[in-house]
């Protein structure tokens, strides 16, 4: 496979604003979701270019073994990004996009490339905080009747079990590194009627940057407000960073 083809298997969206983009907005889906799950792109203007990341074992690669290990998901992920490094960049990550997007960041740190103009986290407590209940060693009924699963129909269900499992198992066993914050900014964000993570747990990223900090909840929002807020995201990534507009 050619570096080009590598980019495009894991960076759904490279190129496809070639002639119009001036900005790159890498997007880390939340756990069991693939690289269509958000629409970002539709909101955002002709030259930002919406790249998003595709992990093995969802959609066009459901042929390959998921990873159990963000390690493993950041060693992969990262040299990729940093061959597309050459215009001004963000990151937005939910749930476990978030811890995804924070540690390619700081891998991209120690390549010594081009640092996100800003990382937009949202829908995880801070990295070290424990998790409140963990589910990847759950038995298979028990995994089935958590909320994950509420409205999916069986036959999906069955598909998506293993997938989620290993999604679980990724973010559940990642132990973060000491290292010293980052100097990008962060915008920490989340549904304020997302019960899986409070204010305080949201707060808990400002210790990992030296730089801005802010906090935004969506009101009357669940953990997965994503789809459907992709316009009011957009708006949001926009005004905080106005040359994107």
């Amino acid at each position: 496979m050619t570096a080009a083809d590598l980019a495009a298997a894991w960076l759904r969206g490279i190129g496809h604003r070639e002639l119009t983009a001036q900005r790159r907005l890498f997007v880390f889906p939340h756990a069991g979701a693939g690289a269509s799950a958000y629409r970002l792109a539709a909101y955002l203007p002709d030259t930002v270019e919406v790249c998003t990341v595709q992990l093995p074992g969802r959609e066009n690669r459901v042929a390959e073994p998921a990873l159990t290990s963000l390690d493993e998901a950041v060693a992969a992920l990262a040299p990729l990004i940093a061959d597309h490094t050459d215009l001004p960049y963000a990151f937005f990550g939910h749930s476990m996009g978030s811890l995804i997007a924070f540690e390619s960041a700081r891998r991209l740190r120690a390549l010594g490339t081009r640092l996100p103009d800003r990382l937009f986290l949202s829908g995880m407590r801070a990295p070290g905080l424990p998790d409140r209940d963990p589910r990847h060693t759950l038995p298979d009924d028990k995994l089935l009747a958590t909320a994950a699963f509420d409205g999916v129909d069986a036959e999906v269900q069955e598909l998506l079990l293993p997938l989620l499992r290993a999604d679980l198992t990724l973010c559940e066993t990642y132990t973060p590194r000491a290292e010293a914050p980052l100097p990008c900014p962060l915008t920490v964000l989340a549904g304020a009627d997302d019960d899986s993570v409070d204010r305080t747990e949201l707060a808990g990223w400002r210790e990992h940057t030296s730089a801005d900090f802010a906090l935004h909840l969506f009101p009357g929002a669940p953990h997965l407000y994503v789809r459907g807020a992709e316009r009011q995201l957009a708006e949001m990534i926009t005004r905080t960073l106005p040359a994107w507009g």
